[in-house]
């Protein structure tokens, strides 16, 4: 059953809230866990009583393209909607590399030695 555009907007909300709040809150991230339903329905996704909900924390199908992930996710909520059986995917919390740069990438980030986006000056 496909989702009006007020009930996907409306999903695409809480499912949002979900995956930032599973990567960043340590307690959501337990009850996600250990009451998937009660936290789904904590960060605003509307679950029916007497559904069966299940959290897939393995990160989506790359081969399904750019926006694959919430694609997937709000066709699998909307087979939900006609089984019964909920299937959320909270991908894994991304990495950041956290090494320092050194001052020759940071000048690169800056714009180097110049100050501006023309010849001037200041920048000879």
């Amino acid at each position: 059953m496909a989702l009006s555009e007020q009930d996907r907007a409306d999903f695409v909300g809480g499912y949002t809230r979900a995956v930032i709040n599973a990567w960043s809150n340590d307690e959501f991230s337990a009850l996600l866990e250990s009451d998937p339903k009660a936290a789904l329905t904590e960060a605003g996704i509307a679950i029916p009583d007497g559904a069966t909900v299940r959290v897939d924390r393995r990160d989506p199908e790359p081969e399904r393209g750019g926006d694959s992930s919430l694609e997937q996710q709000v066709e699998l909520y909307e087979a939900g909607q006609t089984s019964g059986t909920y299937v959320f995917l909270i991908p894994s919390t991304p990495q950041v590399n956290t090494e320092e740069l050194s001052e020759e990438e940071l000048a690169g980030v800056s714009g180097g030695d110049s100050c501006c986006c023309c010849p001037c000056c200041c920048c000879t």
